[in-house]
């Protein structure tokens, strides 16, 4: 029998868990859920299941692509876990491929996202100048031309800061609410025949940072000019120059909160 003082109670919120992860990406059809189940996604989703002997769905800070790897990909999920943050992280990695590694779980509070709470994103290219050996091919775009590193270096100058990056995107056929985006860091290093980029956005376009490198690469053999990638910042348009870098040179080194 109800009455008038009947209290409606409602469930108490799951804790949240915040982890970090590093994979191989190269034998992955990139991080987010697909079809195939061969996504990072998928293989620790079905890990968390096997744990919980249900289904739960994780939230990462943002999808990458096939090939591509990560020493900082950042994830959440709620899940009821009354053991202990670090025996949450060795249960995770238990039968994990050795190509993903859970670097840390921590408990967080709600109303932290994976996603919508993140500020930045640093992002790292490997360039291997002639031809990576065979401990490294997988983790470098081998490139066996001569480079213009001054050109390279004024056209990075062009591109750091809050501007539009349409012209950079791998899909310009999406939707964007804006395509603008703060380049906060671009640096280009060279260390004997190892070239790295080095990216840090408060966000990126698709397949953005491989267009940035793929660009400044082809400055580097003149293709393109600092003068061309100004002025594809200025017009939005993409053109065939503006290739994208092969995937297993790209690394997601740390997402910022």
């Amino acid at each position: 029998m109800y009455s008038e003082f009947s209290v409606v109670t409602r469930p108490l919120s799951l804790p949240r868990w915040k982890c970090i992860v590093a994979y191989d990406g190269g034998a992955f059809d990139g991080w987010q859920s697909q079809e195939s189940g061969n996504t990072i996604q998928d293989v620790l989703e079905r890990r968390l299941a096997a744990i919980f002997k249900t289904s739960l769905r994780l939230h990462g800070s943002g999808r990458t692509d096939a090939g591509v790897h990560a020493l900082g990909q950042v994830l959440h999920f709620d899940a009821a876990w009354s053991h202990g943050a670090e025996k949450l992280r060795l249960a995770l990695r238990a039968t994990l491929p050795k190509s993903i590694q859970i670097v840390s779980v921590r408990r967080v509070p709600a109303s932290f996202h994976a996603r919508f709470s993140a500020k930045g994103k640093v992002y790292r290219y490997h360039v291997f100048l002639g031809e990576a050996d065979p401990f490294h091919t997988a983790y470098r775009w081998s490139f066996d031309r001569p480079l213009d590193f001054a050109a390279m270096e004024r056209a990075a100058k062009l591109l750091r800061g809050k501007q539009d990056f349409w012209a950079f995107s791998g899909e310009n056929d999406r939707t964007y609410e804006t395509t603008v985006r703060d380049l906060r860091r671009l640096e280009i290093r060279r260390r004997g025949r190892e070239l790295t980029f080095t990216f840090e956005a408060d966000g990126f376009l698709y397949k953005m940072v491989r267009s940035l490198t793929g660009a400044l690469m082809n400055v580097g053999i003149g293709k393109l000019t600092p003068e061309d990638i100004a002025e594809l910042i200025r017009t939005r348009r993409r053109i065939p120059h503006v290739v994208t870098a092969p995937p297993q040179g790209l690394f997601l080194v740390k997402v910022r909160y």
